[in-house]
């Protein structure tokens, strides 16, 4: 095929028909600009193997679809629909004569798993791949599937500006590799940075005022979503912009016609500001534009796998990514690109985007493999094979829906799902509506859940709901005929059981059972079935409400915030949860009273519905919950006697002494054991203050058998025995061992130094003059007894003149009198 203009792939066309009229696949990679998009598909027309059959052009989003489409009708001087046809959700133009169909991977997912075989079809052009989608991931994996299996002539060429080609020509069987060098005029790069203090809108504002005013041309201001653009459009609406400045915002879930608007010339004259999300990043080239505003950040969807559930998350873009906006500002003439970070931090930045498939909800690819007729997604070729958490919650999902039987079969409800163009979990609350006379709310709530924008953005999707079915706008009409499509299709699959009035909270309900929520406290915070907390602004409508159906939200576990949601009231909640609601008897340990506290709880999931006070009941459970309780406050709370603390010093000497023969008794050691040692001897105690020194006792004798308790009173008894006869408690718990505090005079006629522990461990001795105070430590009495005693002796006998002193205590007879008085 002749064309009249030049673009710079025009030089590799040649290259890219050879190789496909040798081989089956292909890797084109190509920069913005370059003409990839629009000439490939045509050019492939006039090949022997494509004749009277059709191309398939995959694009990542509709816009980029609607504008492809658009151009290669137009260099062919023709209207969409005819040889260039389009199909998507909410609109399709295809005809007899479409010979290139540019549709949206999505639609594409869906056309190979309805028809494995791609009639009619000869080739499948998967265009900015690099932006690996699930979809796009999905559909590559099925068409090279099926050509190996099924269509060995059909072609699959993945064509990207930006892209790790060896790596994906491998994937596809070692395809040859074209690359196209593009043209791009050069783009100066200023770096303005962001304080981290300063909010993202503010330090938009700055660069674009500052551009304004530097620089000519209109401008592409990268957002990452839909809130930031609307905020940026209002403040600088109410700047006092120049007035040849026009504000343009652009993003997917706008009407078609303000898209078409985003992305035309400014008019002649005027200079035009299109603040975008990521949409504008390639596939898509707006008139007029040689500056750039890049805030760095994209939003994405991230899954998290152990609740179940999809947030949005704002993160930085990769640098593959800023490097494609960038490039927008030299489409057409040299241009500039203001990027709002130091340029030490885009060393930082990750390479490329993360695939979606490593941080999505994989619950409609488990089912679309059971549909192709593969359980194991191992089977398939993948750049980055379905992570393994995520496949397992996927595979549950769909076991817990009824689409999957235990044997992991599709079921007839199932394929019912599957049928619909819907995430399962909508297309099973259209099924379950439709059998109580409700498909058509359903439906229209499951289309306002998965178009974006449609019935404005309130967070009450009940709110939305009204002025989605009140709009009059093309995209709005076309949506409601989608949605009473899928309400048909969904009362022809299922039977009509009894009739119930269902809230909009209910029918939400049944597409997303652990997302009902309950308030806790105010200020519009709540807690979901599945465990996740998040919030309303306190202002916002659906903060008053006691119950929510919550269908998404956004950011991370300390400030998720609710974006779509219904109010339930706790009537609802009994009866649509009732199969799920659990009654459970608890018993805890409260920590303030040092007491067990036993409650009978009714629970949806994570959610107390309501709670009420119980006796706490003797049983071996709750003397364990009362003695974790107690390791919790510290064993030192308990009503030791001076006995059992001594008993405990005696057992740890011996620990030290002698090794782990002997129990840990300390309180840390008690602690870690402490359902072992103390529970069973706690049976029927509520609280602390109940548990008695007897119940220690016990305790502690049985943490002793017979032996060890038989070496203990030899090798560490609880007292010592003078020459005197009197008994005296050692002291166990010193610093420097067993301690023994007596009258000096009760151990005359002692020649030997007792000893502890088979004769181990000497005792300290303290030696107390006859008023009780120490005169001397030592363990060492012979040494005393022939060194300072005479010196002791001297001053003590002046001050105790009725006491003994001799010169010779180790042959003296031992006293515990003093002398009578008189001699």
């Amino acid at each position: 095929m002749a064309f009249t203009d030049k673009l710079p792939i025009d030089e590799v066309l040649p290259r890219v028909t050879a190789a496909l009229a040798q081989g089956r696949n292909l890797v084109v990679v190509a920069p913005p600009g370059a003409g990839k998009t629009t000439r490939i598909p045509l050019a492939l027309l006039d090949a022997d193997w494509a004749k009277g059959g059709k191309i398939i052009l995959l694009e990542p989003r509709r816009l980029a679809a609607r504008a492809a489409a658009a151009r290669m009708a137009a260099s062919l001087r023709e209207s969409v629909g005819d040889t260039v046809g389009l199909r998507m959700r909410l609109e399709s133009k295809i005809s007899a004569k479409t010979r290139v169909e540019v549709v949206t991977e999505g639609v594409f997912a869906r056309m190979i798993l309805d028809d494995p075989m791609l009639e009619g079809v000869v080739a499948v052009l998967f265009d900015e791949f690099h932006e690996r989608s699930l979809d796009a991931d999905v559909g590559l994996a099925l068409a090279l599937d099926a050509q190996a299996g099924l269509r060995d002539d059909l072609r699959i060429i993945a064509m990207s500006a930006t892209l790790d080609g060896a790596r994906v020509a491998g994937l596809m069987g070692g395809a040859e590799i074209v690359e196209s060098e593009g043209r791009a005029f050069p783009v100066e790069t200023r770096y303005l940075g962001r304080d981290s203090n300063e909010r993202l809108e503010e330090a938009v504002i700055r660069a674009v005022t500052r551009a304004l005013a530097e620089e000519r041309g209109s401008i592409l201001v990268f957002l990452p979503g839909q809130g930031e653009i609307q905020r940026v459009a209002n403040f600088l609406s109410e700047r006092r912009l120049p007035a040849d400045v026009d504000i343009a915002p652009l993003f997917g879930a706008m009407d078609r016609k303000e898209q078409d608007l985003a992305v035309a010339p400014a008019a002649p004259g005027r200079r035009k500001v299109t603040l975008a999300t990521s949409i504008a990043e390639t596939s898509l080239t707006i008139e007029g534009v040689r500056v750039v505003i890049d805030s760095g950040l994209s939003r994405v969807a991230v899954f998290e796998p152990d609740l179940g559930l999809t947030r949005l998350e704002t993160v930085r873009a990769a640098r593959a990514s800023v490097d494609q906006r960038r490039g927008r500002a030299g489409r057409t003439e040299a241009g500039v690109c203001y990027r709002l970070w130091d340029e030490a931090a885009t060393v930082s930045l990750p390479a490329f985007a993360a695939p979606e498939i490593l941080a999505a909800d994989l619950s409609g690819l488990a089912l679309d493999l059971r549909s192709w007729g593969l359980d194991d997604p191992g089977k398939l070729a993948w750049l980055d094979p379905p992570p393994a958490p995520a496949w397992k919650e996927a595979v549950a999902l769909l076991r817990a829906l009824g689409a999957l039987d235990e044997t992991g079969a599709l079921t007839a409800t199932g394929r019912a799902i599957r049928s619909l163009p819907l995430a399962p979990r909508l297309a099973r609350m259209i099924l379950e509506a439709a059998r109580h006379g409700e498909a058509e709310r359903a439906a229209d709530l499951a289309l306002l859940l998965s178009e974006r924008g449609l019935g404005g953005t309130s967070s009450d999707l009940s709110d939305r709901l009204d002025r989605f079915r009140s709009d009059g706008s093309r995209r709005a009409r076309d949506a409601q005929r989608l949605a009473a499509s899928w309400a048909k299709q969904a009362k022809a699959a299922v039977r009509r059981e009894a009739e119930a009035d269902l809230s909009h909270g209910a029918l939400i309900s049944m597409a997303y059972p652990d997302r009902i929520a309950k308030a806790r406290g105010a200020g519009g915070e709540f807690l979901m079935a599945n465990g996740r907390a998040a919030a309303v602004p306190s202002h916002d409508v659906l903060a008053k409400a006691s119950f929510l159906a919550i269908a998404e939200i956004t950011g991370r576990a300390a400030q998720a915030r609710i974006l779509a949601a219904c109010a339930l009231s706790a009537e609802e909640v009994e009866r649509i949860a009732a199969d799920r609601i659990e009654t459970r008897d608890e018993t805890i340990f409260d920590a303030q009273s040092a007491s067990l506290r036993r409650r009978r709880f009714r629970r949806l999931g994570a959610i107390r519905l309501a709670e009420q006070n119980l006796s706490v009941e003797a049983s071996e459970e709750n003397a364990a919950i009362l003695a974790r309780g107690v390791a919790g406050l510290g064993v030192a709370r308990l009503p030791w006697s001076k006995a059992q603390e001594q008993l405990r010093d005696r057992i740890a000497f011996l620990r030290r002494a002698e090794g782990d023969d002997w129990p840990d008794v300390s309180d840390e050691g008690l602690a870690q054991s402490v359902e072992d040692w103390l529970a069973p001897f706690i049976l029927g105690r509520a609280s602390v203050a109940a548990i008695t020194a007897d119940d220690l006792g016990a305790a502690l004798s049985a943490l002793l058998p017979y032996e060890l308790t038989r070496r203990l009173d030899l090798e560490a008894p609880a007292f010592f025995e003078t020459p005197a006869g009197s008994r005296h408690a050692l002291d166990y718990s010193a610093a420097n061992g067993p301690l023994l505090s007596v009258r000096v005079q009760e151990l005359f006629g002692l020649s030997a130094h007792p000893a502890l522990a088979k004769g181990r461990v000497p005792l300290t001795l303290e030696l107390l003059s006859p008023a009780h105070r120490p005169i001397q430590t030592t363990r060492d009495l012979p040494g005393f007894w022939a060194g300072s005693w005479s010196e002791v002796k001297r001053e003590m006998k002046g001050r105790y003149p009725r006491h003994p002193w001799p010169d010779d205590p180790a042959g003296a007879a031992p006293t515990t009198r003093a002398k009578p008085r008189g001699t």
